[in-house]
């Protein structure tokens, strides 16, 4: 019985040591290279606290099967929806821009290797972590490549209620796939009105006076002025 508890103990202490470890190394690159606030200690925590989410199913499991049902991924299945409030936390939104949905996606993905190591799969653990790293390490400057194709444009909208019209021209850039870089919010204080400024990534060779037109045409736009970059 005891040397049983003793291999207990060992096990559990190397489930808990390598999701510090694998937790870490995803930590550690979204603070050095992206300098995002869920860095290396919060990515160690989930980690860690995934495992032993795992460690206390697989516990429960043992000590109560046979004297009632018990649901060995039932805790498991609520850190991956759970791990969701603390994503949210590292997404900011400014304008139509979107920054830190790859550290949310990486919190949700190391949450789920926190889940490998506790359950002891250290072979998908080991696995998925390096893959996790690959993919935020090595695949960012392709992503970037892809990024830069196609031309940059700026266009001025001035509109009279901008709520609205920031919705509908925004629809209308997506339907043309025209991938919106920025926005710029500004008052006219003479006319009252709100002037957009959009920074904007065109398709290859694209030909965009009918997306002015368009634009032109909506009910409370004053007037829209191109600028090339």
């Amino acid at each position: 019985m005891i040397n049983y508890d003793f291999m207990g103990l060992i096990e559990n202490l190397i489930r808990l040591t390598l999701a510090c470890l694998c937790g870490g190394l995803i930590g550690f690159e979204r603070e050095q290279h992206a300098n995002r606030p869920a860095g290396f200690r919060t990515h160690i925590l989930v980690c860690i606290g995934s495992a032993l989410v795992m460690i206390i199913s697989e516990y429960i499991f043992k000590k109560y099967s046979g004297l009632t049902s018990v649901d060995p991924g039932r805790l498991g299945a609520q850190v991956i929806s759970g791990i969701g409030f603390l994503g949210a936390g590292t997404i900011i939104r400014q304008g139509v821009t979107v920054k830190g949905l790859t550290t949310a996606a990486s919190l949700w993905a190391v949450a789920c290797v926190g889940l490998a190591c506790g359950i002891g799969y250290y072979e998908g653990a080991i696995i998925a972590t390096g893959l996790i790293y690959l993919t935020l390490q090595t695949l960012k400057g392709m992503e970037r490549r892809m990024i830069t194709k196609g031309e940059q444009a700026v266009l001025v909208i001035e509109v009279n209620h901008s709520n609205d019209e920031i919705g509908r021209i925004t629809e209308l850039f997506y339907s043309y796939e025209v991938k919106i870089l920025n926005i710029g919010i500004n008052d006219n204080i003479d006319t009252g009105s709100k002037i957009l400024n959009y920074n904007l990534r065109l398709p290859s060779n694209f030909k965009y006076d009918k997306l002015i037109s368009e634009i032109e045409n909506m009910q409370n736009v004053i007037k829209i002025e191109r600028k090339d970059i």
